[in-house]
């Protein structure tokens, strides 16, 4: 689950960086790729893909660090969702995103 879940904050980076330049450039995919429905479809997977690989993971080797960050990263990305599209939520989710990873990956550490 921790190698799924780095996958899908990789997914989530990329969303976000080529979705703004295909954008912000070319002016295409604004209605599907900006569409609300998206982040919040992303942000329940990464809650529940979190969850319960991060949680599993707690509970094999007791350390809470990568619940910590894991908490801290889906934050910002639900942090994402409240403020309008544009740098500010970019900026908030790709942080998220990146916190998130980097907790499935101390998590994948940890379980080694």
């Amino acid at each position: 689950m921790d190698g799924f879940g780095v996958l899908l904050s990789g997914l989530c980076a990329v969303h976000c960086v080529l979705g703004a330049m295909l954008v912000g450039i070319m002016g295409l995919g604004g209605q599907f790729l900006l569409a609300p429905e998206i982040h919040r479809i992303g942000l329940a997977l990464a809650v529940v893909v979190g969850f319960v690989s991060i949680g599993l993971g707690v509970l094999r080797h007791g350390r809470l660090e990568p619940l910590v960050l894991g908490v801290v990263g889906l934050s910002l990305m639900a942090a994402g969702l409240m403020v309008e599209h544009g740098l500010p939520e970019a900026v908030l989710t790709i942080l998220g995103v990146a916190l998130v990873a980097l907790a499935h990956i101390r998590n994948l550490h940890k379980l080694a």
